[in-house]
């Protein structure tokens, strides 16, 4: 027995160990016809490269070696995500046009938005802190909804997006940097300590930068690079 291939009492007990949710991995070497009525995925987190039977109905695929979702079938996802990112492109539009919080010290008013806030961290001499929320908190999140923009909205009108790789890759390299719920817990506590020097109210800024967070995580849950190739793949063969 070659080393590369497993002998068929050690396939069957590694498939007996997976969740009930996975699939069944086909091998390369495997009967031409069923490899017809299958599809190449690589794991996303052990690079194994598996065969997936066609997806019917509402299904997930996981991955016989870590267990990590390599597929997840349910309601069209191009649809569902555009509608979720033009929602959160409104919500991060919003955070970014109106104040944070409005402090009253002593019959002093004074607000900060979300620019203010990184401009104020540069004034008081903390250059590090400020370029952090300005790359995490504004520029991170800007370039993912802008390039998450020039997939979806060509795709929904039947035309092909440039530079579909590269945007992919750039997608997956910035998605771990936009850390919006870290500077709202940052904020909350913030707000939480200047009750005890004044009255504090928080503004539509805040309340914007709450609703984004689930916003971005549902689309992010709806995203599928994979429906992407497969659109690509309709409009190059429309018969």
């Amino acid at each position: 027995m070659s080393p590369g291939r497993f002998r068929t009492s050690d396939r069957y007990n590694q498939q007996k160990m997976a969740p009930k949710f996975m699939t069944d991995v086909a091998s390369p070497t495997e009967a031409e016809p069923q490899a017809e009525c299958a599809e190449l995925h690589a794991c996303p987190e052990c690079d194994l490269l598996q065969r997936l039977q066609h997806i019917t109905g509402r299904e997930t695929h996981g991955c016989i070696r870590c267990g990590a979702v390599l597929f997840r079938s349910g309601p069209d996802s191009l649809v569902v995500t555009l509608a979720l990112l033009w929602a959160a492109t409104i919500l991060f539009l919003m955070a970014n046009s109106f104040e944070i919080v409005t402090i009253n010290m002593r019959g002093n008013l004074s607000d900060v938005s979300l620019p203010g806030a990184v401009l104020a961290l540069w004034q008081q001499e903390r250059p590090f802190i400020a370029l952090i929320v300005l790359f995490t908190t504004i520029l991170v999140p800007a370039a993912l909804l802008a390039l998450l923009l020039h997939l979806y909205v060509p795709l929904m009108l039947g035309l092909q997006p440039s530079g579909v790789g590269l945007t992919l890759r750039i997608l997956h390299l910035l998605r771990p940097w936009a850390m919006t719920e870290v500077f709202v817990l940052g904020a909350l506590v913030a707000i939480a300590k200047l009750f005890n020097y004044g009255s504090v109210q928080p503004g539509p800024s805040l309340w914007s930068l709450c609703a984004l967070m689930p916003v971005l995580s549902a689309m992010f849950t709806a995203y599928r690079p994979d429906d992407i190739w497969a659109r690509l793949a309709q409009e190059d063969d429309p018969s």
